[in-house]
């Protein structure tokens, strides 16, 4: 035989009983087959044999296994990331004509998909208050195919009743889907409470040092097994059996990273209730977040995203400032919660909306770094300057959300112009716009304390301001809204 004949022949050489504690990296797309007989195009290796690269190799299924057996499901599919994932539900469940539910709360990535590619392919998503429990019934149709929940909720960490929701999605024949990638599939127990399909973002704690890009989507039953699998061969969601055997990896500390990340962020988020540049702490596992008796009942711990938001006595530029004196925490896009540190800044519309488009609509408006708690925060804010639009700062692993909302018409959150020209003004009201469209009625007297209260600050920052000159202006402003 010619040596380069030889070259070609791909029969191994060496004894293949070598065992090892460490999952093997196999890569391959062609499958060879013992004969004609044996060949197979199925996308369920698990039970047909390997038949392709694409549904995967033996590091990709350990995977798979492993988070199957992790989160007690019946099976899970491992998908290129947190977006492929979301992707293979909505396809999966969703044809042209049918209508879906998504909490106001969830990934924005998923309602971005909801207004842009499933509007396009003619599926209704309708947006819900995340808090609505078992009063979603009121809201399923007959053409109802799919709720999406996700608890605790993007940015806004509300804690879902999820049994409520099943209970009452499940009267009418409707799937369930969880977005569990804050439990890490295991602070939550999604099957347990009856989820049909929980999807998670392996990029995040599974993988946990911001290096790999996989998520997986979970199943309860066979029935949902099979309505996914063709769908998951016909999508070609391929992921790199490199980045599994990095989650493999990731498994064996994945206990000890949960532990130690709750137990830090709880630290931070107690230290930051007693800030008192700070108003509200959003951390599911204390009392002021919302649903954070569903989060008792139903959690067995907390991971390491929260939120938190600054009294309106800050201007946004001092919320920037901020950020650009930390030191530990960096900025990027992501969200990672894993070993590192991250902090990430957004603009998000500061008007009344149910409209899912203007409410995901998210880019980064700022860059620095410095640390959390080296200094005290009032030398972090610096003196207030301009303010501009609304601002939303995520600090994830140890941090949270930082979230500001501002723009040149409102005050303190509180819209001052042409208020009294929509549908939500009330006489003697003015109302503040909250995300997601909710907006909150305030006493005039109230706005009124809250602008003395805001002057008395410019004074004391700005000793030579006449005085006279601004009880006039306030004195005209008042008036106007009269």
């Amino acid at each position: 035989m010619d040596w380069r004949t030889r070259l070609l022949k791909p029969d191994p050489r060496a004894r293949r009983d070598y065992t090892s504690l460490a999952t093997p990296v196999f890569r391959g797309s062609t499958v060879v087959f013992e004969n004609a007989a044996a060949v197979n195009d199925h996308w369920n290796q698990s039970e047909n044999g390997y038949s392709y690269g694409l549904y995967g190799t033996p590091t990709t299924l350990e995977l798979a296994a492993r988070m199957a057996e992790l989160e007690q499901a019946h099976f899970s599919f491992v998908v290129p990331g947190g977006q492929a994932a979301i992707a293979l539900v909505y396809f999966a469940y969703c044809t042209a004509g049918s209508h879906a539910l998504v909490p106001h709360s969830a990934y924005g990535p998923n309602k971005e998909m909801a207004e842009g590619l499933m509007a396009g392919l003619g599926v209704e998503v309708e947006p819900y208050d995340p808090m609505i429990g078992a009063g979603i019934g009121d809201l399923i149709r007959d053409n109802t195919a799919l709720i999406w929940t996700e608890s605790p909720g993007s940015v806004t960490m509300e804690v879902q009743d999820i049994p409520a929701i099943v209970a009452a999605a499940h009267a009418r024949g409707v799937a369930v889907a969880l977005d569990n990638t804050y439990a890490a599939g295991v602070l939550f127990d999604a099957f347990a409470h009856g989820v049909d399909v929980s999807m998670q973002a392996l990029t995040k704690y599974v993988g946990g040092h911001s290096d790999i890009l996989l998520g997986t989507v979970s199943v309860r039953d066979e029935a949902s097994f099979e309505k996914l699998g063709p769908v998951y061969r016909q999508l070609g969601l391929a992921v790199s059996p490199d980045d599994c055997s990095l989650a493999l990896r990731g498994l064996q500390t994945l206990a000890l990273r949960l532990d130690y990340l709750e137990t830090a962020t709880l630290e931070v988020a107690r230290w930051l209730e007693g800030c008192p540049h700070v108003d509200k702490v959003l951390h599911p596992a204390l009392p002021s977040c919302p649903g954070h008796d569903h989060w008792k009942r139903d959690f067995t711990g907390s991971a390491s995203v929260f939120s938190f938001t600054f009294k309106d006595s800050l201007s946004a530029k001092q919320v920037e400032n901020f950020l650009d004196n930390l030191a530990i925490f960096r900025i990027g896009l992501s969200d990672e919660v894993g070993e590192l540190g991250m902090v990430l800044a957004f603009r998000v519309p500061c008007r009344p909306t149910n409209d899912l488009d203007d409410f995901c609509q998210r880019a980064p408006v700022t860059y620095g770094q410095g640390v959390l708690a080296e200094r005290p925060v009032e030398a972090l804010l610096g003196h207030a300057e301009g303010d501009d639009d609304v601002h939303v700062v995520t600090i994830a692993s140890l941090g949270g959300v930082l979230e500001r909302r501002r723009d040149p018409i409102a005050l303190g959150g509180v819209v001052l112009d042409e208020v009294r020209n929509t549908e939500h003004a009330t006489a003697g009201h003015l109302h503040q716009v909250e995300a997601g469209g909710l907006v909150h009625a305030h006493p005039v007297a109230q706005l009124i304390e809250d602008v003395l209260d805001l002057l008395v600050l410019v004074l004391r920052a700005l000793p030579r301001v006449d005085v006279r000159d601004v009880h006039d202006r306030l004195l005209r402003r008042i008036q106007d809204l009269q």
